[in-house]
């Protein structure tokens, strides 16, 4: 299934570059030629006071002609809604360098190099050939204005890697973002500008809309600012391959990359989602898309805004969908479930008791139809929190409390020589391993490289390496390395495991 983000990354050439051989052949109606105005195209309230009547419109007709601003016996007026709304979706720019890795840039070390056994596990074989150059990068995307002091929301993925954010308002003012924090998980991102007074969406609620209900789309597509485009809820609560956390809403409203960030309006003018992915062959918008509902974007920034990061709850339980034949076997009136396949050990769902054959129906007290609605419900709660689940086993239904553990994701945390983000000395960004990651390195105890630059960058660590000790002293969190590093001298031995191979690196901090 071929499911993209939807922003454009633009290399250093552009993809919109001028000139005659980038110029479109724009249709009659974008050339500002006149265009007819079908009768049924009836203006909200104030829009109508402002322009005068026809001569030949009788008093009584013009008394009637005025509709309810965004909607008119349950047809939205869009015209009103992007006049209201527009000027609260920005525009999105981003700029940064991209780590190109092995694989795609198929030089030594990569899958596709028949000399990667002879390089890899070697300090400094990154070198060998092209290496891990850093390519720039310009991408494009859009967002929204929540607040009048400048909070903004947009999709992770358009300011993933991106050195310095911008973004447009629709009267052309430019500010510089900053970034407070995003979620990989639920591709949310909150952006900060300095600015005041701004215009701002309303907000509405995603559970309130059903299939076929009209939707509205504003975004930059292709850079093209300010773009509307309309179509109909198709579907709700999918669950999308690497995106099971996420219920999303599907549309046939057009979307296409550039559109990532902006808001989806439902036909009172109130946002119910952010456009995040389509589904294509071609890259391009062929009639599915997918919105992030409003309120689970709303979580997401919540976190971020008080601590800078959202956190996952996480059950420990690989779950599948009931068929009719299984819904028989176990007893059930209905396929309606998740059921459970396998138990983590040592899960929050190993220690309430669950078992293989549960079949899980209700997390306090929200029905679970499918497998993702479970995956949703718990990813969307936090670790540490407590769920009630409804349980049907051996016939007969129950209920089990369980605490919910940290997502496997686990925690990115910044290493640092001294102790503090800003010294570089080191180069490294560290993370805590995972419960399936420590099962596969047969329970070792360490750090693993999320990012390398500078010093251990140049000494040959690499993303993925496994840092166990410095200096001989093992290491399990960043202050232990930072501590570490700022007593050591101009140099110091990093052991690292990578594959099945431990070695020590001397990277110079000097």
């Amino acid at each position: 299934m071929n499911i993209k983000p939807l922003n454009a990354a633009l290399l250093t050439a552009g993809l919109l570059a001028g000139g005659a051989a980038g110029a479109l052949n724009l249709p009659q109606w974008l050339k500002g030629e006149p265009k007819p105005v079908p009768v049924a195209a009836t203006a909200p309230q104030q829009l109508a006071a402002a322009e005068p009547a026809p001569a030949n419109l009788s008093a009584q007709a013009q008394v009637q002609a005025p509709v309810p601003l965004l909607r008119d016996a349950g047809v939205p007026n869009f015209r009103a809604i992007v006049k209201q709304a527009g000027p609260a979706v920005v525009g999105i720019t981003v700029e940064g360098m991209h780590r190109v890795s092995r694989e795609e840039q198929g030089g030594p070390g990569s899958e596709a190099d028949p000399f990667a056994p002879f390089f890899r596990g070697l300090p400094g074989f990154q070198q060998r050939g092209r290496g891990q150059p850093q390519q720039p990068f310009r991408g494009q995307g859009s967002g929204f204005i929540i607040s009048s002091d400048g909070l903004i929301l947009t999709n992770a993925h358009v300011v993933n890697e991106a050195k310095e954010v911008t973004v447009k308002l629709s009267d052309r003012r430019e500010f510089a973002a900053k970034v407070l924090g995003s979620d990989k998980t639920t591709d949310i991102a909150v952006l900060r500008i300095e600015a005041k007074n701004l215009p701002t969406v309303r907000l509405g609620d995603p559970r309130q809309i059903e299939v076929g209900d009209p939707v509205l789309a504003i975004g930059a597509p292709y850079g093209l600012e300010q773009t509307a485009t309309q179509g109909i809820v198709s579907a709700k609560g999918r669950s999308l391959p690497g995106d099971a956390v996420v219920p999303f809403i599907q549309t046939d409203a057009a979307v296409n990359p550039g559109n990532s960030g902006g808001p989806l309006f439902d036909g009172s003018g109130a946002v119910v989602g952010i456009n995040s992915q389509i589904y294509s062959q071609s890259g391009g918008y062929q009639g599915l898309s997918f919105a992030i509902p409003i309120n689970v974007a709303l979580k997401i920034k919540d976190q971020i805004v008080a601590t800078g990061r959202a956190q996952h709850g996480r059950l420990g339980v690989n779950v599948q969908d009931l068929t009719q034949a299984l819904a028989d076997s176990f007893g059930l009136p209905r396929p309606d479930g998740a059921l459970v396949a396998n138990v983590a050990p040592k899960s929050a769902a190993a220690a309430a008791g669950l078992k293989a054959g549960d079949v899980i129906t209700e997390v306090n007290g929200e029905p679970v139809v499918r497998s993702g609605n479970l995956s949703s419900l718990i990813g969307l709660s936090a670790p540490g929190e407590r769920v009630k689940l409804k349980v049907w086993r051996d016939h007969e239904a129950r209920e089990i409390e369980a605490r919910l553990g940290g997502a496997d994701a686990g925690d990115k945390q910044a290493a640092a020589s001294d102790g503090s983000p800003q010294d570089g000395r080191l180069g490294l960004a560290l993370r805590p391993l995972t419960l399936d990651e420590k099962r596969s390195v047969n329970g070792a105890q360490g750090l693993v490289v999320e990012d390398a630059s500078g010093p251990a960058a140049r000494a040959g660590i690499n993303p993925g390496d496994l840092l166990l000790a410095i200096n001989g002293k093992p290491v399990q969190s960043a202050e232990q390395v930072g501590e570490v590093v700022a007593k050591s001298g101009k140099s110091v031995a990093l052991l690292i495991q990578r594959g099945g191979d431990k070695i020590f690196v001397p990277v110079k901090i000097g």
